[in-house]
């Protein structure tokens, strides 16, 4: 099972996602759950790397983990609430569509 952890700001700005295990949905390197997991993640990062007033940091320290951590001022502040419901929706997605291989739990920072 892929669990994943969202962590938000009261108003829903994405703050953190860590994403860790296997799916074990398929075999591996055609398991669907985990390449739509990775592809979502990868994309979140890869828009939010560079983006200005944006400040992202990832990594994958080993198969079957990875994570992001995201800051950012006022000028990236909208650009990264919109990543960040682009990514919780994906994420949220997978997780209803497979429940036996993937779930999501979303904390606001405050809990």
């Amino acid at each position: 099972m892929i669990k994943i952890e969202a962590v938000v700001e009261n108003d829903g700005t994405l703050r953190a996602c860590k994403a860790s295990g296997h799916a074990g949905a398929g075999k591996t390197g055609t398991d669907i759950v985990c390449a739509a997991v990775s592809v979502l993640m990868r994309t979140a990062f890869s828009i939010l790397s560079g983006r200005k007033g944006v400040t992202v940091q990832g990594s994958a320290p080993e198969k079957g983990e990875m994570r992001l951590e995201v800051d950012y001022t006022a000028e990236g502040k909208d650009f990264l609430f919109a990543t960040g419901v682009f990514l919780i929706d994906g994420l949220t997605s997978v997780a209803q569509e497979f429940p036996k291989n993937c779930k999501i739990t979303v904390k606001s920072m405050s809990s």
